[in-house]
């Protein structure tokens, strides 16, 4: 059963397009995801509409390979999300979900 995990954001429009970059499937945190045994990879969806919000969707093999990645790999997450920070806008963990 595939375990997913989304996120709600709001960049800056001025940002959008850094962003976009940052958080795309072959963006810095997808890199980083996939160091992990039992990432299967991100999608990011973007508004349809101006100004509306942006969502991620991280796909695992399962809820153990996501805990396992941060257990494993911890540090260097909250490195890239200070490094990071402010580009996300506001942001919303929305929910695990099983697939």
């Amino acid at each position: 059963m595939t375990h997913i995990r989304i996120w709600r954001f709001r960049p800056a429009p001025e940002r959008a397009q850094e962003f976009a970059r940052a958080y795309a499937g072959d963006g810095p945190w997808a890199q980083l995801f996939d160091q992990a045994q039992g990432f299967l990879g991100t999608t990011l969806l973007r508004p349809d509409e101006p100004g509306g919000p942006w969502l991620t969707m991280d796909r695992w093999e399962s809820r153990y390979a996501f805990e396992r990645f941060q257990e494993e790999h911890g540090a260097a997450y909250r490195r890239l999300d200070a490094e990071l920070e402010g580009l996300a806008g506001d942001e919303l963990f929305i929910g695990a979900f099983d697939e």
